[in-house]
């Protein structure tokens, strides 16, 4: 039984860039940043994609043939379908103890960072956690309310905590708390601190050329 297994979904549909998933970014398929994170990483037993596109296998299985791709059902591939689903999907299929939900969007995602964050969900006896930044902006509700801050004393922003922002980076859960409540949070709930420029997600076009340039002057950019 693997102890701990990584999972990154990757449906084949994307409106706002097509085949998003195995284009190319810094001279890798945009899957491949965080597959080989999550390869490298020493407390990850198992990596599995699941997936609903042929062509997305193979080009997982170029990448490594370590890892475990698995067929996703064209009902867990919609818009309306959510990473739940997946996991769960997954959970009926393979045996884990502790799973790594990785989002591919997140590329700036380092295998030290998996590292870290499980050694703290282990050390800290969480159930779940997930990952986010730490933002220093200020914050208002649609109605001028201010959420994380007193604007009658404004903070220097040299003392100011801020305030923390999932990144969607990855997502760590027991596979006791996936069963109980169908979500990839509950029980006792950890949050991993990444660096603030990882809160770049690729969603839209513009997203691209920021992180592949992020990438290409990172040290994870080896020039391939």
């Amino acid at each position: 039984m693997s102890l701990t297994m990584a999972l990154i979904p990757l449906r084949g549909g994307s409106k706002s860039i097509p085949k998003k998933n195995i284009k190319s970014i810094a001279g890798k398929p945009l899957c491949a940043w965080v597959i080989q994170a999550a390869l490298k990483a020493r407390c990850v037993d198992t990596v599995v994609v699941s997936t609903d596109c042929e062509q997305i296998a193979k080009v997982v299985e170029q990448i490594s043939s370590d890892v475990v791709v698995l067929d996703r059902s064209p009902q867990l591939a919609t818009d309306e379908a959510n990473t739940e689903s997946v996991m769960m999907d997954v959970m009926t299929r393979m045996d884990f103890e502790t799973l790594i939900t990785i989002q591919a969007t997140s590329p700036l995602l380092t295998s030290l960072d998996l590292e870290n964050a499980i050694q703290h969900f282990v050390s800290d006896g969480f159930d779940s956690m997930l990952s986010a930044v730490r933002t220093k902006r200020f914050f208002w509700t649609d109605d001028a309310k201010p959420i994380n801050y007193n604007y009658m004393n404004r903070p220097r922003r040299q003392e100011f905590l801020g305030t923390l922002m999932e990144n969607g980076a990855f997502y760590i859960t027991r596979r006791a708390i996936l069963e109980q409540h169908k979500c990839r949070l509950g029980g006792r709930i950890g949050i991993y601190e990444m660096p603030e420029i990882s809160a770049i997600e690729i969603d839209e076009p513009i997203d691209w050329g920021i992180v592949e340039r992020l990438l290409m002057a990172s040290n994870q950019y080896e020039g391939e």
